[in-house]
């Protein structure tokens, strides 16, 4: 897991060797946790992609509740809603895709 200095949620400077290494603070990682559990229809692949994702930078909101994401190879770009609407390749399909479930991980209140 890579180590982050900043909340890869708010933001904020980490100081807390744990939070540095998982990436949130303490506030932020339980929000994370809250949202996740409120997800649970996701597979496991698809909750590591979607973290991986946030660790990755691959995911910034540009919207209150819009956020842009990379696809897995990299080459191309998705407007993803927190609602779950993606317009990658599943989500034009009608399916969960993982770029959903990171913007609502990201975007947790």
């Amino acid at each position: 897991m890579n180590e982050h200095a900043n909340c890869l949620r708010c933001g904020r400077k980490l100081t807390s060797p744990a939070s540095i290494a998982k990436g949130y603070g303490r506030g932020c990682a339980a929000k994370v946790r809250q949202a996740a559990a409120h997800h649970s229809d996701y597979s496991a692949a698809q909750v590591e992609s979607a973290r991986e994702l946030i660790e990755d930078g691959a995911i910034i909101q540009i919207r209150p509740r819009v956020c842009r994401s990379v696809s897995s190879d990299g080459t191309e770009m998705y407007l993803t809603a927190v609602s779950g609407q993606c317009n990658c390749p599943a989500g034009l399909k009608g399916r969960r895709c993982y770029h959903a479930l990171a913007a609502a991980l990201l975007l947790a209140a």
